[in-house]
């Protein structure tokens, strides 16, 4: 990956006080994207409430370094400013990839180790975006500037975005040249089992790998539209980098921010949909009364409740959804929702970094968990890392990059990694949770091969 280096000389972080609102005919955002998808720091990310944010030409990129975490995005927003009422929950400001491996520069005992070809943080701040909402059916151009004329400025030239958009034939055949099958599962799993029962931990979040190189003239972005098309996604997301991107199909909210309210929604049991209606209920039921399933999602749930305290007002976390059958292209599964208001003086970024990495997974207790999957696995780089925004007032929404697949430009064309984990408890069984990871990836490599 040619390095993302801060060459991009960040403006004074006050410069998007002033904001412009344009509205436009709708257009799919994945088209368009299109157009700009090989360019650098181009990025297409979904989000709640229906959103989806298309974004170029960042003002600065900071890539951040070691000592620097907890200052950099504050410093790289500047001044909190409000944001125009009715209107999409981010109106510019900041979009982050944070690699799995920043958490050993949050908590000291965390292993350390790193994959080079990621840096732990990017940041990327944007003054212009389109902003989609599937469910109306409109698109709106957003521009922040130092004065009212440049956000104009800034939101048409947004605006013209659009007239790029092409609906161009689709590739069909293989996107991959090859796909690497994973080394075993199993003996990893049972090993883990047995550290449980040992006491070392009560659950951990394992995963395999698949790698392999796209076919000649593929890219990324042919992945991310194939993905969107067959099995969309609430967190699904594309960022280019200079020679890397991520495209990710995640189900997945880590956590959202607005006001002083914050919310994380951990996902844990699994069962793949079925052929028809009948076995497609029958997998829900299953899962909805399995105590194994149930138990997982709960452990998790205990983990994020306490990764919120520490930021949240004493008394104020609650769980106002526990283990909800959720049904998404591909699979079923058990999601919670945990809630929180943030303490006075603590902000959005405290709180990710705080919860950071997603308890969903690591496991319990994370740190622990996390130096049991350091046996087994290399360094996951934005596999179970997060992609977010960080709007001008202080609102945020963060995915966990699961369901994603990690690109870097080589000499011989596109390398790619796709990972697929479970979490693992005193009662799980090996051949079902490789059973499960194969479900899991399932659509990507459906869209690969």
């Amino acid at each position: 990956m040619a390095s993302p280096a801060a060459s991009i000389p960040a403006s004074k972080p006050g410069d998007l006080a002033c904001a412009a609102r344009l509205a436009a005919p709708w257009r799919d955002p994945v088209e368009a994207l299109e157009p700009f998808a090989d360019e650098p720091y181009a990025a297409l990310l979904h989000g709640s409430g229906g959103w989806s944010y298309l974004l170029r030409r960042p003002h600065a990129v900071e890539v951040v370094e070691p000592g620097s975490t907890r200052e950099s995005l504050p410093a790289l927003l500047g001044p909190l400013t409000p944001v125009m009422v009715e209107s999409p929950p981010f109106q510019g400001g900041v979009v982050g990839l944070a690699a799995y491996e920043l958490s050993a520069r949050l908590e000291a005992s965390a292993p350390d180790i790193r994959d080079p070809a990621w840096p732990d943080l990017i940041l990327a701040r944007y003054p212009a975006l389109l902003a989609f909402h599937d469910g109306e059916r409109r698109v709106l151009a957003i521009g922040r500037g130092p004065t009212e004329a440049e956000a104009e400025r800034l939101a048409r030239e947004a605006l013209a975005w659009l007239r790029e958009a092409t609906s161009a034939p689709r590739p069909n055949g293989p996107l991959a040249e090859r796909i690497d099958a994973p080394a075993s599962h199993a003996a990893a799993v049972a090993e883990t089992i047995e550290r449980i029962a040992a006491g070392v931990i009560f659950q951990a979040n394992l995963a395999r790998s698949w790698r392999g190189i796209l076919a000649a003239g593929r890219t990324p972005f042919d992945l991310f539209r194939r993905l969107s098309q067959a099995s969309p996604a609430p967190y699904a997301a594309y960022l280019r980098l200079p020679g890397a991107a991520v495209v990710s199909n995640s189900p997945e909210r880590f956590l959202s921010v607005r006001g002083a309210e914050v919310e994380t929604r951990p996902i844990k049991g699994t069962r793949p949909r079925g052929a028809d209606p009948a076995s497609d209920a029958a997998n829900a039921a299953d899962l909805l009364a399995s105590g194994k399933d149930r138990a997982e999602n709960l452990m998790i749930v205990d983990l994020m409740r306490n990764d919120l305290s520490r930021v949240c007002a004493p008394g104020s976390v609650t769980v106002p959804e526990l283990a909800a059958l959720k049904s998404y292209a591909n699979v079923h599964h058990l999601v919670s929702r945990v809630r929180g208001r943030l303490a006075g003086g603590r902000t959005a970024w405290d709180a990710f970094l705080a919860a950071f990495p997603p308890g969903s997974i690591t496991g319990a207790p994370k740190l622990q968990a996390m130096k049991v999957i350091a046996d087994y696995e290399a360094p996951r780089g934005p596999y179970c890392g997060s992609l977010f925004w960080a709007g001008l007032d202080g609102a945020l929404d963060a995915s966990v990059l699961i369901r994603t697949v990690a690109l870097v430009e080589a000499a011989g064309g596109w390398r790619f990694e796709a990972r697929a984990g479970g979490g693992i408890v005193a009662d799980s069984d090996p051949a079902a949770e490789v059973a499960e990871t194969d479900t899991k990836i399932s659509a990507i490599l459906g869209a690969l091969a």
